[in-house]
């Protein structure tokens, strides 16, 4: 079972980028979507490949899908089981970006080496209050994101991030 792999990727402590070059398929599409910041090349497509092999719906698609477009479009893609392509899913806002093909891979480790060159502690929280927004009531969330904030405001990139504000200059996170 994929279980245990698809809950580390909703856990790790840092965004996770997920770049789709050509077939999403089955378990390959969840593991995708579970992606924070997630890239296409214009030839990719999404496949909810389940039902062609007499199966229901795993890895997590179930619970995520509903949530990213709706339950409407999440049961069409699964009892369907028809190819979403990847300018699709950007409009159905299930993917954040559609680059060209060849340029793909240096726009996704473009977001990547920006996303691990910032307050990586405070990214991690973040990553951590949109997951767990889900099942959160409103109160909370609301203190979820009072004791973030409390941890990542005592950080050492919090203050150099008030410092290269004050100073007027790009900050030099280092993750701590």
């Amino acid at each position: 079972m994929f279980h245990p792999f698809i809950r580390r990727l909703r856990d790790l402590p840092f965004p996770l980028v997920t770049a789709v070059n050509g077939a999403a398929a089955g378990a390959g599409m969840s593991v995708a979507l579970f992606g924070d910041l997630i890239l296409c090349a214009r030839s990719a497509y999404f496949l909810q490949a389940f039902r062609r092999i007499g199966l229901v719906p795993d890895c997590g698609s179930t619970w995520l899908l509903p949530r990213l477009i709706g339950r409407a479009r999440a049961l069409e893609l699964s009892l369907l089981g028809e190819r979403l392509p990847a300018e699709t899913a950007l409009a159905w806002g299930l993917v954040n970006r559609v680059h060209d093909d060849e340029k793909l891979m240096d726009e996704a480790l473009k977001l990547a080496h920006d996303l691990a060159n910032g307050p990586t502690v405070a990214l991690g929280f973040t990553r951590r209050l949109y997951w767990e927004t889900l099942e959160n009531s409103l109160e909370q969330q609301l203190d979820l994101e009072c004791r973030s904030q409390r941890l990542a405001g005592a950080t050492h990139d919090f203050r150099e991030g008030v410092q290269a504000f004050l100073a007027k200059r790009p900050a030099k996170f280092v993750g701590a």
